[in-house]
């Protein structure tokens, strides 16, 4: 099992698809206050389905509550700041995979203080910044997952 954690999700339609990726991976979805969105959200449920329901969430008030309560375990974090692959990860079980907002990202406190698990995922275009946030956690959580097999 992996740990899908989403700090300060602003777009409902993500957060959803998001949701069902952990879901039909066997994630645990980490959601960190503020969302850019309510939980009520009729985008969020249409993008999940019916599948929310049947999802473990864990929802945070705060970064700083969020890192405090998970402090002891293994963390990667994923930014275009990142200078190591994801294919790099040391995957293990149970691990916690940090995406950052959508408009931002990851802030630059996190970046910095942990720089030593800060990956990314390679883009082979100069005409793109990022990948979407839905994609972007399918990506890893699937590379992760085949890693442990």
């Amino acid at each position: 099992m992996l740990n899908i954690v989403l700090i300060e999700p602003e777009i409902p339609n993500n957060t959803g698809n998001i949701g069902r990726l952990a879901l039909a991976s066997g994630s645990t979805l980490h959601l960190v206050k503020p969302f850019g969105f309510e939980l009520s959200d009729k985008r969020l449920k249409r993008a999940g389905l019916d599948y929310w329901k049947h999802l473990n969430v864990v929802m945070y008030e705060s970064k700083e509550d969020f890192f405090e309560i998970n402090k002891n375990e293994k963390f990667a974090f994923f930014s275009s700041h990142g200078t190591k692959s994801h294919w790099d990860i040391p995957f293990e079980d149970n691990q916690f995979l940090i995406f950052g907002k959508e408009s931002v990202g990851l802030d630059k406190n996190i970046i910095e203080t942990h720089s030593d698990s800060l990956y990314k995922i390679p883009l082979y275009s100069e005409h793109i910044r990022s990948l979407n946030l839905a994609n972007a956690v399918s990506i890893v959580i699937y590379e992760g997952l085949r890693q442990l097999q």
